[in-house]
């Protein structure tokens, strides 16, 4: 996963949405969404949802 993928599955797992992804890393919208797509296929998940459990399951966002 490139450090750019990391840094928007860390944003989606904090409960941001696309827009606001996208504001905060200064992107486009597609490009948020490509990168979730690849994050989704890298990490075998099934959905966004499942993404997000694998963040915190492997130790990059932390709960609290």
């Amino acid at each position: 996963m490139s450090a750019r993928e990391r840094e928007v599955l860390i944003q989606v797992a904090r409960g941001l949405s696309n827009a606001d992804i996208a504001r905060t890393l200064h992107l486009a919208e597609a490009t948020v969404r490509t990168h979730i797509g690849h994050v989704v296929v890298k990490t075998a998940a099934r959905d966004r949802a499942y993404a997000v459990v694998f963040a915190y399951e492997s130790g990059l966002v932390h709960a609290g």
